[in-house]
């Protein structure tokens, strides 16, 4: 995957992968729908996207390890900035965002669309 000058540009690039959920490959094994990136007129890495709802588990995941403890142990006014994150980044637009939400944060879904409209409300 990486030839002599090429690995600061993918230590350069890894932790974004990461924190999005992709996976690094090398470029020949890159699919249609995988993102190739060139680095000094070569391919160097190939990046495959997460699926939606994984992102949204790879964002819930990440946001608990920030918190320190499960999301569903936080205290209401925590639970609500959650919420207010996952919004700005798009968590309720994946089929079923609301309800893998509202389990990851141990309330129903009538919680987390109060948290919603309170938000819009503010």
């Amino acid at each position: 995957m990486t030839g002599t000058g090429d690995e600061p540009f993918i230590t350069a690039v890894k932790p974004l992968v990461d924190a999005m959920g992709g996976e690094m490959l090398p470029p020949d094994q890159a699919g249609e729908d995988d993102v190739v990136l060139t680095w000094e007129g070569a391919d160097v890495v190939a990046v495959r996207l997460p699926q939606l709802a994984d992102s949204l588990d790879h964002i819930l995941a990440a946001l608990e390890r920030k918190q320190g403890k499960p999301l569903a142990e936080l205290d209401r006014k925590a639970k609500q900035e959650v919420v207010r994150i996952l919004e700005a980044r798009g968590a309720f637009s994946v089929r079923h965002g609301v309800e893998t939400v509202a389990s990851a944060l141990g309330v129903s879904r009538f919680t987390v669309y109060n948290y919603l409209n309170r938000e819009k409300e503010a």
